[in-house]
């Protein structure tokens, strides 16, 4: 069962501005990686079903996170239909996002009144997202689906609108500015945001400065 109700996720959401995203098969280094977000200021952090067994890895880091990392607001993404949506809520997810947009996932989340974040490409699929209930809309992939301009452009008819763009998101000051400066109500940062060392393992210093850095700039360009 969520922990955190869906006005508090869309609530922190907003208030961060960024949610680091990741996926990895091994446990230890989710935890470590979701730790050094968690150092570098993120409250909210999607683990991707990306992979065999995503389910029982996410599991074990819920439990984990609620123990060690309490404030985190965990959640799922890259799910596209109800049953996986489910499964996730059983398993404790507080938001679930999705690259695609699925009325039978929005049923779901809305019976235990879990945020919901589907993947749009047009007005009209923003329009019926939030019809359904959705409060946060995830723009996927959002630079090849118009980048900052095309959030500019929605909000015009669409001013009540909260947009997440994931995608294209780097944690430099410039693409930064451009996505926060377009109106975007948060940010998803995946594979730029988690960088390596030389021997290609996750530098979790790294990482954490480079959440913290994004983080300070997205406070910054708010004003």
């Amino acid at each position: 069962m969520a922990r955190f109700t869906r006005i508090e996720v869309t609530q922190k959401m907003y208030d961060t501005g960024m949610i680091p995203v990741f996926y990895h098969k091994d446990i230890d280094v989710c935890k470590s990686v979701l730790k050094a977000t968690y150092e570098g200021g993120a409250r909210v952090f999607e683990f991707t079903n990306r992979g065999d067994f995503a389910h029982e890895i996410f599991a074990e880091l819920v439990k984990w996170a609620e123990k060690e990392i309490p404030e985190m607001i965990l959640g799922i993404g890259s799910v596209i239909d109800a049953p996986t949506t489910a499964l996730y809520l059983q398993l404790g997810a507080n938001f679930i996002v999705s690259p695609i947009m699925n009325p039978e996932m929005a049923k779901v989340c809305n019976r235990r009144k879990v945020a919901w974040s589907p993947g749009c490409g047009s007005l009209t699929e923003i329009q019926q997202a939030e019809e359904l209930g959705c409060e946060v809309v995830k723009i996927f992939p959002g630079q090849q689906v118009g980048g900052p301009d095309f959030v500019k452009a929605v909000k015009g008819p669409f001013p009540w609108s909260s947009i997440m763009p994931t995608g294209g998101v780097k944690p430099e000051r410039e693409n930064i500015t451009e996505w926060i400066k377009s109106g975007v109500h948060c940010v998803g940062m995946g594979s730029q945001l988690m960088v390596k060392d030389t021997k290609g393992n996750f530098d979790l210093e790294g990482i954490k400065n480079l959440t913290r850095t994004s983080l300070d700039i997205i406070s910054e360009v708010r004003g």
